[in-house]
């Protein structure tokens, strides 16, 4: 039974990799203000060696890097959009977990939608074709009828 606890715990963790936050004791502000709006900005920002993780849940050495940085531009005085435009600036938009909406990002907010509605259709309209042509296959002509009738009677 414990071996089985066990592999559930060690499966568990594999699954989940992002459960827990990768920040370090020695990274926490002293000021709980300054550290909510750091996990906050951390939160938004992608780890460039994960891509999927935020900064905040990565354990990789960079994204300590910019949790860092972050929290050195916070203490230093700066707004979050002015830590945000730094480390876009340095990084690029890339680093942003959830792309800004601007006239070159535009495609990113729209085709989604789009694509879905075109999937719709293609698949309505599919179904309906195939419905139609089942049913114009499984018509017989006159002819298939009296052959039909034929083979049955002997």
């Amino acid at each position: 039974m414990m071996r089985f606890v066990m592999a559930v715990i060690a499966a568990w963790s594999l699954m989940a990799p992002g459960v827990g936050f990768a920040v370090q004791p020695d990274e926490v502000l002293d000021n709980p203000v300054l550290e909510q709006r750091a996990r906050s900005i951390s939160a938004n920002l992608r780890c460039l060696v994960c891509q999927n993780q935020s900064i905040d849940d990565s354990d990789a050495e960079l994204a300590r890097d910019l949790r860092l940085l972050v929290r050195e531009r916070l203490v230093a005085g700066e707004t979050d959009t002015e830590v945000y435009d730094y480390v876009v600036a340095r990084y690029g938009e890339f680093v942003l977990l959830r792309p800004v909406f601007a006239g070159h990002t535009i495609v990113l907010w729209v085709a989604t939608p789009i694509l879905l509605i075109i999937g719709l259709i293609v698949t309505i309209v599919s179904a309906m074709r195939l419905r139609k042509h089942k049913t114009e296959r499984t018509k017989l002509t006159k002819e298939e009828e009296k052959a039909l009738a034929q083979l049955r009677k002997g």
